[in-house]
């Protein structure tokens, strides 16, 4: 399929977004991810939380020699993923799985990923790090999206509103945990609404 096609798809994925109120990544962020797996150029990528499939279509454009797997739970978007990824003619180049990536079958993916992206549930990330993150190839390397939360993750937890603190407690958490992990170089990096970059050191 051609460039020109996956625009227009995209184009279309980002006025439903704005329409329905979904959230998808920001541009600079989303930019700024694309420069950080064309310099890794990674063959596989898991994505967990495929919304309505704009940031793996972004990858697959980018990276047309990178298969990716992405799961998402939410029937209306799992739909709406499946549609707009089969409209930009990338159907071969992305498989989308319909479950709650807590729950989901491990044995349906791949052994191992060059590259995982987590951009779903935010207070969840240090669980789907643990279910996810043995199928990280030697070298590979996890990106995470949201880390600053809209400015919230540098706040002080009694200035952040009430419903929104163990989320935010747990983001903190789990950006420690990382940034101190053994077996993974980590960094953080500003751009767009803060991505973490943490490259799996070799056994």
């Amino acid at each position: 399929m051609t460039n020109e096609h996956i625009t227009t798809t995209l184009q279309l994925v980002k006025a439903y977004a704005e329409q329905h109120h979904v959230p998808i990544m920001e541009d600079q962020g989303i930019e700024f991810l694309l420069q950080l797996l064309l310099e890794q150029k990674p063959k596989s990528m898991l994505e967990i939380g495929a919304a309505i499939g704009f940031s793996a279509i972004k990858v697959a454009e980018a990276l047309p020699d990178c298969k990716i797997d992405t799961i998402e739970r939410d029937d209306e978007r799992f739909d709406k993923a499946v549609e707009f990824i089969g409209e930009a003619g990338l159907d071969q180049q992305i498989r989308v799985f319909h479950a709650d990536a807590l729950e989901f079958e491990l044995k349906e993916l791949n052994p191992s990923y060059d590259a995982i992206f987590i951009d779903a549930a935010k207070g969840q990330y240090d669980r789907f790090f643990e279910k996810y993150g043995p199928l990280l190839a030697d070298e590979g390397i996890l990106y995470c999206d949201n880390m600053k939360m809209h400015g919230m993750v540098e706040q002080e937890i009694s200035e952040v509103p009430r419903r929104k603190r163990t989320m935010i407690r747990n983001i903190k958490q789990f950006k420690e945990k990382m940034m101190d992990h053994p077996d993974y170089d980590t960094r953080l990096l500003t751009a767009g609404d803060g991505i973490m970059v943490c490259k799996k050191k070799k056994a």
